[in-house]
């Protein structure tokens, strides 16, 4: 489906509403890095490229960008963004757990953010899955956005049928 956010325009601008309104409270720092690892996780090549991309446009190091899943082990991430970087895996994963966020989660991360910030966190989380899940329902291919080239023959064709 090329075509889903013409077709959806009025709930495209909705999403687009709610990167804009976490990105006015959120470091872009912390917002990247929780766009990659969700992205890591669901598996979406779109958002991975789209939000290492970013990182790699603001200055970010590529020790920070290349190192976002082994985060635990990684010198590079501050306790702010690691607090992030948990919740993220929490709510990404919460059908592998029966007991939703684990309190601790919450806690680490309501150490390191105001409630404000901490809502727009959630909200920035949330957003970054269903972006997520939208491309990879629809087979969005991974470098369109930028215009990066695609393999004529790309890789594995049954899931690059389209180009945004």
């Amino acid at each position: 489906m090329p075509h889903v956010f013409t077709l959806a325009s009025g709930a495209y601008r909705g999403l687009e509403a709610l990167e804009t309104a976490v990105a006015a409270v959120l470091p872009e720092a912390t917002l990247e890095l929780v766009r990659v690892r969700a992205s890591q996780i669901n598996g979406c090549a779109v958002c991975l490229d789209m939000h290492a991309e970013r990182l790699h446009r603001a200055g970010e190091s590529p020790e920070r960008i290349w190192a976002v899943a082994g985060w635990r082990d990684a010198p590079w991430y501050d306790p702010a963004e690691r607090a992030a970087l948990r919740l993220t895996e929490a709510m990404t994963r919460l059908a592998d757990t029966s007991d939703g966020i684990p309190d601790e989660v919450w806690a680490e991360a309501a150490a390191h953010y105001d409630e404000n910030a901490l809502a727009h966190l959630v909200m920035a989380i949330a957003s970054v899955n269903a972006w997520n899940r939208i491309n990879a329902a629809t087979r969005q291919v991974a470098g369109s956005f930028r215009g990066a080239a695609v393999p004529a023959t790309p890789r594995f064709p049954e899931t690059a049928t389209n180009i945004v």
